[in-house]
Formats: C-alpha cells, structure tokens, sequence
C-alpha cells in the first residue's frame, strides 16, 4: 500500500465518519454536532494537500488544524454530558460508560491537531524542502506510528513537540487515526 493510498483511506474513513448537523438537534447535541462539522469542513479542506491532489498551502493546514484543535480535548467532552444521548445524537452509550477512554480520544485528537499546525511548515513528505526519513518515522516497531499502532493509544508517548518534527502529512495521519478510532468506538452509523 502507498502512503498517499493509506492516506487517502484514512480521509475517507474519518470523512464518511464524520457528524452531520441533522434537523431537530437543539442544545448541546447541536452544539456537538456543529463542531463536529466544522472539523469534517477543516478536514476536507487539507486532504486533497496531504494526498497529493493539490498544492501545499501550509497557511491553509494551519488554520484548519487550529479548528480541529480548537473543537477537541476538553472543548470536546464539556459537548457530551450526561444524558445528552438519543435522540437524534450519534453519539453511543460508551461515551459515558467508557468515559476515561473517550476523553483520552478527545486529548489524543487535541494533541495531534496542535502537533499537525506546528508541522505545517515542514510540508508534506517527498517534498523539495523536507529533510528526514519519512520511512522510519512513520514505519516499522521502531518509527513513531509503528511503535504506536496496536497499543490502543493512538498518540503512545508522543507530545506536540513530536508530531511538530513530522511532515505535515504524517501528522495529519496520526490525526485522522485519532478521530476514526473515536467513531469506531463511540458513534453510531446511521
């Protein structure tokens, strides 16, 4: 699999995943459904720059990771209090009944999107001005995302200051990861 395939895939899967504002939603699940909107918006504006599809606009990734970052971590969770499910949320019982892990998603996605806007300026890999080995960052038990993937964490031990070291692609992956294992686990597809 390439990296712009897996790329891709990613943006897809976090997209198709993505909440919709849906009439009848009033309070705080609109609320959340907005924000979740407006970091879909954010997301679809960037892809097409991680995947190759258009030009780099290190501007642009920046603005919309503050979005995300914006609408994450704890600005997150206060969106779902309890027994604001039902209805037409999305939003799973797990939310609340695996709330600890929910939140962690929350900080991860936080945490990634404030790492994403700091990597902007690093372009995306395979480009003129990157330096690095994208291949033992993002590969393999030793690289970053290989020592990550299949702890159950989606950040491990990595920080803002970590991510910030990526390209901005590779950053943006960690990111999509964050927000598809939070709708695999704590939204309902309908």
């Amino acid at each position: 699999m390439t990296y712009k395939t897996m790329i891709a895939g990613l943006c897809v899967a976090g997209l198709t995943a993505g909440a919709w504002a849906h009439s009848g939603a009033m309070g705080v699940v609109k609320e959340r459904m907005d924000a979740m909107k407006a970091m879909g918006e954010a997301v679809k504006r960037i892809k097409p720059m991680m995947s190759g599809e258009a030009e780099y606009d290190a501007g642009v990734v920046r603005a919309a990771a503050r979005v995300i970052a914006k609408e994450s971590g704890t600005a997150m969770t206060a969106k779902f209090p309890e027994g604001s499910g039902g209805g037409v949320s999305e939003a799973l019982p797990e939310v609340w009944g695996d709330r600890a892990r929910f939140e962690a998603l929350a900080r991860d996605l936080e945490t990634t999107a404030l790492g994403l806007e700091r990597a902007a300026q690093n372009g995306v890999h395979g480009a003129d001005h990157m330096t690095g080995d994208m291949s033992a960052m993002m590969g393999g038990t030793s690289g970053m995302m290989g020592g990550m993937m299949g702890t159950g964490h989606t950040t491990g031990a990595m920080d803002v200051g970590h991510i910030a070291q990526m390209p901005a692609d590779g950053a943006f992956v960690m990111m999509t990861q964050v927000c598809s294992a939070c709708h695999d686990r704590f939204r309902e597809e309908k």
